[in-house]
């Protein structure tokens, strides 16, 4: 596939953004969302007369009005009435961003051009797709690295996602990237053998872990005729101690058997997660009581330096000399 960074940053489940304003954050950024004749609006969550919250306000006669002295403000984020005020108005304006609709989720640029919104790398009319939202302690870096790491599973999701047994398999592992990406491909595993690979993986021939920006962390199990599951998270950090984000889980439809074991997998998603979540939490509530401890890179902890490069703005040296190195999972 091609892989390029992404402009977008998805915020909210298509459903549940309705006629009531809903805010969120990027990167500490307060926003509001709203519908308006069922076309959607990306406002600052600040009125620019006294920094009032906009989420806290109500949708009225096409605008959306501030909850402390009713000014209202429109999609693009115009002054369009201030009550008690008689004569023109004053051409107020709370700055908007782009937004849209794409594959059941809600996403606001991050920058100008920015193209088609990423959902998933197996998209289509023939997969079945599962949303799942999640908030946990940490920084996106962390997150992301989580996702990604394949040694961690062995304690943290042992017998979900790997066997009960301390058997290993020699793997070959291929570090590569780009302006924006990096990946890891993972040959030699022939499954995970946890109940999610027993019960809807079969065989393997290769597993990729992708990190595109802004906050893309994404999981490819492939079997021998194509991508067997796919897990995209996209992620946010809201604030400087939370990050939040929508995962999805996303496999072939297979005439419609792909849903239906979507649904029994679908509970051992949500506690894959949950077991990611309270190990991060605790990580990060200890790493702020030891803010001076610097924390050590392994050598097993292939995407991590190339991870915090991306998010830095910077190249991820495999983008010019990918490595290869072997590990036992």
């Amino acid at each position: 596939m091609t892989v390029s960074p992404s402009k977008w940053v998805a915020v909210a489940r298509s459903g549940t953004v309705g006629r009531k304003p809903v805010a969120f954050s990027i990167d500490g950024t307060p926003l509001v969302i709203f519908r308006l004749d069922d076309k959607l609006h990306c406002l600052l969550d600040r009125c620019p007369h006294r920094s009032t919250p906009l989420s806290g306000g109500r949708l009225v006669s096409g605008s959306l009005e501030c909850p402390y002295h009713g000014w209202r403000f429109n999609g693009a984020g115009h002054c369009t009435a201030v009550p008690g005020h008689v004569g023109s108005l004053p051409r107020y304006r709370v700055p908007a961003r782009p937004i849209c609709e794409h594959g059941g989720l809600v996403y606001v640029a991050t920058g100008r051009d920015p193209g088609e919104p990423y959902l998933t790398s197996l998209s289509g009319t023939h997969t079945a797709v599962l949303f799942a939202e999640s908030a946990v302690r940490s920084t996106l870096a962390e997150v992301a690295e989580n996702i990604l790491d394949a040694t961690h599973t062995h304690y943290i999701h042992k017998g979900v996602l790997r066997g009960l047994s301390d058997r290993r398999y020699t793997v070959s592992v291929t570090v590569s990237g780009g302006d924006g990406w990096v990946e890891a491909r993972y040959e030699g595993e022939p499954r995970q053998e946890g109940l999610v690979s027993r019960l809807f993986e079969g065989e393997r021939s290769v597993s990729i872990g992708r990190f595109i920006a802004p906050g893309i962390a994404e999981v490819e199990f492939w079997g021998r005729s194509g991508p067997s599951l796919v897990t995209t998270f996209h992620l946010r950090q809201h604030s400087p101690d939370e990050v939040r984000g929508i995962g999805i889980l996303a496999g072939p439809a297979e005439g419609g058997l792909g849903f239906i074991k979507g649904l029994f997998l679908y509970p051992l998603f949500r506690l894959a997660v949950a077991q990611d979540r309270a190990i991060l939490s605790a990580a990060h509530d200890r790493r702020k009581l030891f803010p001076e401890q610097k924390q050590v890179v392994g050598p097993l902890d292939v995407m991590r330096q190339h991870i915090d490069a991306i998010l830095a703005g910077k190249r991820p040296s495999v983008a010019d000399a990918p490595v290869t190195l072997t590990m036992e999972l």
